[in-house]
């Protein structure tokens, strides 16, 4: 296994405003708006369920699923406007202090360097393109493949999956700081994104092969799908040539 925890930013000149400025747009929404996952009125009523987006109708009240061998019931509640706003906040909300950290981490690590090739508000429209993309795949193979479509889903991994796609396109063999096998190490990127899309594709695979609402609460497809955006997109919203570059180190 691969864990990313730093990259080599020699070269990059632009300061990464936008990355900052989402991070700490997810970190508000958690703490303020999500009272660091107490505050489920408003959590339930901005996630994405899939059968909204599906019919364009708002569903509230309790949804009886199944999670795996277990019986819950989801405390879904009305959306204010239009249920489709929910694909866009979604992408700011997190379920709990542990899934925040882990994917500003990796918003942090691969971020700044594709932000620094395709410039800022390209940049941005390219992290919100991608992290909606990433939503619709997760919606998609909901219907396709039978899950229960009243499961609502929440974060910023289909938005940095589609940046680490990009990460992956551009900067292949820029070198990751990672940790490998219990042991600190330098890797080039695509082995520290291709691993990681590798882990997404058989986690994925198993959860359908378990069948529906097997997967432990992470929306594999959502990844795999936000990554795939990533990958086919990076270039259509364009690299920008950058500046005389100067060093930077870790």
């Amino acid at each position: 296994m691969v864990f990313p925890i730093s990259d080599d930013n020699t070269g990059r000149v632009r300061t990464p405003y936008i990355t900052w400025t989402l991070i700490l747009l997810n970190v508000l929404v958690f703490v303020f708006l999500q009272g660091v996952g107490t505050n489920e009125r408003f959590t339930y009523a901005f996630s994405t369920v899939p059968e909204e987006i599906r019919t364009g109708v708002d569903v509230s009240g309790p949804v009886a699923v199944e999670l795996g061998n277990d019986a819950a019931s989801i405390p879904l509640q009305p959306t204010p406007g239009s249920v489709y706003l929910t694909l866009l906040v979604s992408m700011f909300m997190h379920g709990s202090v542990m899934h925040l950290l882990g994917n500003m981490l990796f918003l942090w690590i691969f971020g700044d360097n594709v932000e620094d090739d395709l410039s800022h508000w390209p940049y941005l429209g390219f992290y919100v393109t991608t992290g909606l993309l990433a939503s619709l795949a997760h919606v998609t193979s909901t219907f396709v493949l039978g899950d229960n479509p009243f499961i609502p889903s929440l974060g910023a991994s289909g938005a940095i999956s589609g940046v680490m796609g990009g990460y992956l396109v551009l900067h292949p063999h820029r070198r990751v700081r990672a940790i490998v096998l219990n042991m600190l190490t330098d890797v080039p990127g695509y082995v520290a994104v291709g691993m990681w899309f590798a882990l997404q594709l058989v986690n994925a695979f198993g959860v359908i092969g378990r069948g529906p609402q097997s997967g432990g609460g992470v929306a594999f497809m959502a990844h795999i799908g936000g990554f795939i955006a990533g990958v086919a997109l990076v270039r259509v919203f364009g690299v920008r040539t950058p500046a005389p570059r100067r060093r930077r180190a870790f």
